[in-house]
């Protein structure tokens, strides 16, 4: 039996987040599996130095969006313009001119609308990948943003070699499991333009009139997506702003270098509810993508278990960190849901 590319990327989060619920579950026996799973995922403050044998400086963490950045970029070019010349999403006209033809042609309409139908809904899900891609680029875009000129890691700030080989493997699996149903497609058509570039010449496969190039040809179709594309595009930035902001509190923090290893506690914004809002709000993103999918792609149900999964484990740990380091840490604060966890 051939494993495809869906089923890889399927099994990769499964197999990635089911270590996380069994550390999870609270249970004395689990002890030693969860102190190696939690040793895995630490880093910065809750890292202790005696565990900085197999781990790398904190500030790598600009390489996870450094490629998430060229590889969404791509994956997004190569989606949208496999869409505008494959997918298109025009209205089909009527096919039969008279009636007579629609009564000798009854025989074969519903084979024939059944047809039209399934190559339509095809055509729509590859421009949603494109809607998603566009997503998942504003959020790579920010985050590379952020930790570049946002965040001032502390010189001993570390993490665990294996959480930097994960992050790097979850900015490479994310945006693939966006478009993973037609990744295929889009890396063939994308080869015969790169072998027709090299044949043609881009003189030849360009030639296009500046007055017959339309935009909206691109955008458009973009236009025609359902309500829960736009609905979950509303929830994305709902969080996507929220994770600035916080993300925004955090970096302020460190704004003295000379104070690089002196910790204090944050408020503002989703602080005051929780001791990680920016996962609250990476989680909030994550769901906004399930909505703006339809939530019927089971590959996105996964990312976002695996995601909801990590961020729940490491917030937990960092909120016993808070509880552990300061003697006035607000009692009321939750890990990263609100009045539940």
């Amino acid at each position: 039996m051939e494993i495809g590319l869906v089923d890889l990327l399927r099994a990769a989060w499964l197999a990635a987040t089911l270590p996380i619920l069994v550390a999870s579950i609270p249970s004395s026996h689990l002890n030693s599996f969860r102190e190696l799973v939690l040793g895995f995922a630490k880093r910065g403050k809750i890292m202790q130095s005696s565990s900085n044998k197999l781990s790398v400086p904190q500030n790598w963490f600009c390489h996870f969006y450094a490629l998430a950045v060229v590889w969404t970029t791509f994956l997004l070019l190569a989606t949208w313009f496999y869409a505008h010349n494959m997918a298109p999403l025009v209205s089909e006209p009527f096919q039969y001119s008279s009636v007579a033809t629609y009564l000798t042609g009854a025989s074969s309409i519903f084979s024939s609308h059944k047809s039209r139908s399934s190559a339509l809904k095809h055509r729509y899900r590859v421009w949603q990948s494109v809607f998603l891609l566009l997503l998942m680029e504003f959020q790579a875009l920010r985050r590379l943003y952020e930790t570049i000129y946002t965040f001032k890691y502390s010189p001993s700030a570390r993490m665990h070699i294996f959480g930097y080989l994960a992050g790097l493997f979850f900015y490479a699996a994310a945006p693939l499991s966006l478009c993973c149903a037609f990744a295929p497609e889009v890396f063939q058509f994308a080869m015969n333009c790169v072998a027709e570039f090299i044949v043609k010449g881009k003189n030849q496969m360009f030639q296009i009139p500046n007055s017959e190039f339309d935009w909206w040809e691109f955008v458009g179709p973009l236009m025609k997506l359902r309500w829960n594309s736009w609905l979950g595009m509303a929830i994305f930035f709902w969080g996507w702003i929220h994770q600035r902001r916080c993300h925004a509190i955090l970096g302020s923090l460190r704004e003295n270098s000379e104070q690089a290893d002196e910790y204090v506690i944050p408020h503002g914004d989703w602080f005051d509810y929780v001791s990680s809002p920016h996962y609250l709000a990476e989680i909030v993103i994550y769901a906004g993508l399930v909505v703006a999918s339809g939530g019927t792609d089971l590959t996105i149900w996964l990312l976002f278990g695996f995601v909801v999964a990590n961020l729940a484990f490491a917030a937990a740990e960092t909120h016993r960190w808070y509880l552990r380091k300061f003697d006035n840490y607000p009692r009321d604060r939750f890990a990263i849901i609100p009045l539940v966890y």
